[in-house]
């Protein structure tokens, strides 16, 4: 029994603000580096790498090498792409709760 596959891409689902930000979120998660920019560069693919590019003020050839699994994405343009993208880090205490910082009492 032969089964059939298919070429399986994240960007093709990628197709509200909702869907953007759980599956940043889950790369995040894993603290990984390259997947998280594989991840941004899913996102940017799903809404149109060109437009994404202008937005963060890059060369859309520059964002598809360093938002591979294989580029090697400085943290500038990491922050410069999610703010392309209407997107903020949030700092959370991972020892302490899973509420922002500015809502910890000291």
């Amino acid at each position: 029994m032969n089964i059939k596959t298919m070429p399986w891409d994240a960007a093709d689902y990628l197709q509200t603000k909702q869907d953007i930000v759980a599956y940043l979120e889950a790369a995040f998660e894993e603290s990984d580096s390259r997947l998280i920019a594989a991840a941004l560069g899913d996102v940017a693919r799903s809404r149109g790498m060109s437009r994404d590019a202008a937005d963060a003020g890059l060369r859309r050839e520059s964002l598809y090498e360093a938002l591979s699994l294989n580029g090697n994405a400085s943290f500038a343009t990491v922050l410069r792409v999610l703010g392309a993208l209407g997107i903020r880090l949030r700092p959370y205490s991972v020892e302490r709760s899973e509420r922002p910082l500015s809502t910890i009492q000291r």
